[in-house]
């Protein structure tokens, strides 16, 4: 069955093409995956399954493929035939109608299988352009069922800015399909959409996801038969060189690998599984509520009093800042966060005087010696840091801080050689405490609350007392005015 697919495409090839490391294992997973499908020969069951005002065409359950792999495969291990499985969706011969990771589970996740035009034994190494009118076709289409998710988001951006000049003709590309899908059956239509989808997915993974398409083993293959690699998917050809590929770009010369480099790309990589990853969205309208937060602060977007220091000869804008009586925008500022609370001298003050009044002032005294630290000559820095430790963390120590075991023991080992970065560890643990801790009962106290609210009222009661003077003035000036009255009309009686 595989092999009149193939010889319908036109790629039919020499036998010593057949034999080569990838076919071979092609021909082996083609041949499993057309016994599944064989319902006569004890198949799986492909069937339509119904769901809330809506059908699913075309699935099957992963737990029903696992099962069938242990039955016909004589696999007795669960592990090892969800393993196999994997493996077949790997290279998507397989693959979860509503997920982008091509894995195989052993639950009731549905599957579909992949049409035989996008099998990986067609040689398939599709061009960017043919991605970017993918992508592009997916933005025209059903918002709700096809909708991009962030990494092809990014990627289409990419490749918009890569293709420029030839963006209207990708557009025009993807228009046209679109009007040629828009044709069709919707439940073909629906099934034709998720093996598009699945072929992407093997080309141009999720983030994360193992690319079976960059193995070694298929490059030698297709540097051995170089005219046999379908490089178009939907037909079009360029009309010129090549464009680089913006999603995946090598700037290293090719070289043999060392055992330094090697070396170098595993920690290289287990540093990025330990990154923390957000989503776009999430970068997004933090970057905008930020924005919004700072707005009035930036004189540039919002007009600062007395006056613009940056675009005049005006300052006083500094003077008020630097200032040990804040102001209402200074006061309301060491809200946003514990750094913009210690970056304000007059904050720090604040913040000082009510950790003082809760017998727990050592923490910030020991941070703010810290950050001195850094900034002392390089002939004081030992002496100074040997200081700090007897103060604070020495057994004993008159003002005693609270670490953790982990950065007690690199603080420890940093001393031996003592330098301005010496207490890194324990800084950022101290600070991490008081935001957690001290920070938050700052801003609910009334040392914090009084000076907000005060700084709030201090116009408005200005005001205020302007009118009651200017009132009292009024009443008296009146009063005055009458009794001169009353007195000339008994004067005239």
């Amino acid at each position: 069955m595989a092999e009149g697919y193939r010889d319908q495409a036109g790629l039919g090839g020499t036998d010593s093409e057949e034999d080569s490391p990838n076919m071979i294992v092609y021909r082996k997973i083609e041949g499993i995956v057309t016994r599944i499908q064989d319902e006569k020969a004890g198949g799986v069951a492909i069937r339509t399954v119904k769901s809330f005002l809506s059908k699913i065409p075309s699935v099957v359950s992963g737990a029903d493929i696992v099962q069938w792999l242990m039955k016909n495969l004589s696999v007795e291990d669960p592990a090892e035939a969800i393993h196999l499985g994997s493996l077949v969706a790997a290279h998507g011969y397989i693959f979860p109608i509503s997920d982008h990771v091509l894995t195989l589970k052993d639950d009731g996740t549905l599957y579909r299988f992949q049409s035989p035009y996008f099998w990986p034994s067609n040689c398939w190494e599709p061009e960017n352009t043919d991605y970017a009118i993918y992508l592009c076709k997916r933005t025209m289409q059903n918002k709700a069922r096809l909708e991009l998710a962030d990494y092809e988001a990014e990627n289409l951006a990419r490749l918009q800015r890569a293709f420029a000049r030839k963006w209207e003709f990708i557009f025009m590309q993807a228009e046209a399909q679109v009007k040629i899908d828009r044709k069709k059956d919707k439940a073909d239509r629906k099934i034709q959409d998720s093996q598009e989808r699945a072929f992407w997915d093997v080309h141009r993974p999720v983030p994360g996801c193992v690319n079976t398409t960059e193995m070694d083993i298929r490059k030698c293959r297709r540097e051995r038969n170089p005219h046999r690699v379908k490089k178009s998917v939907y037909g079009v050809t360029d009309d010129g060189q090549s464009q680089p590929s913006p999603v995946l770009v090598s700037s290293q010369p090719a070289r043999k690998a060392t055992r330094e480099d090697v070396q170098k790309e595993i920690t290289f990589l287990n540093t990025q599984l330990d990154r923390h990853c957000m989503k776009v969205s999430k970068v997004a309208d933090s970057l905008m509520s930020y924005t919004e937060q700072f707005m009035e602060y930036d004189p540039f977007v919002s007009a600062p009093e007395p006056s613009n220091p940056w675009v005049g000869d005006d300052a006083s804008f500094w003077d008020l800042e630097a200032s040990r009586d804040p102001g209402q925008q200074r006061v309301k500022k060491w809200g946003f966060s514990l750094e913009e609370a210690l970056k304000d001298a007059a904050g720090r003050d604040q913040f000082l005087k009510f950790l003082e009044s809760e017998f727990s002032s050592e923490n910030l005294r020991f941070w703010l010696a810290v950050q001195d630290l850094k900034r002392r000559p390089l002939r004081d820095v030992s002496a100074r840091a040997r200081e700090i430790w007897q103060e604070f963390l020495a057994e004993g120590a008159p003002s005693s801080i609270n670490l953790d075991s982990h950065s007690f023991e690199r603080t420890s080992q940093n001393l031996r050689d003592p330098g301005r970065y010496s207490y890194e560890d324990a800084q950022e643990h101290i600070f991490k405490l008081m935001k957690s801790d001290s920070y938050a009962r700052f801003l609910r106290s009334n040392i914090y609350q009084d000076l907000l609210l005060a700084r709030k009222k201090q116009p408005a009661d200005t005001e205020q007392g302007r009118r009651t003077s200017l009132e009292k003035f009024t009443r008296s000036v009146g009063k005055s005015l009458t009794g001169k009255r009353l007195t000339g009309l008994m004067q005239s009686s």
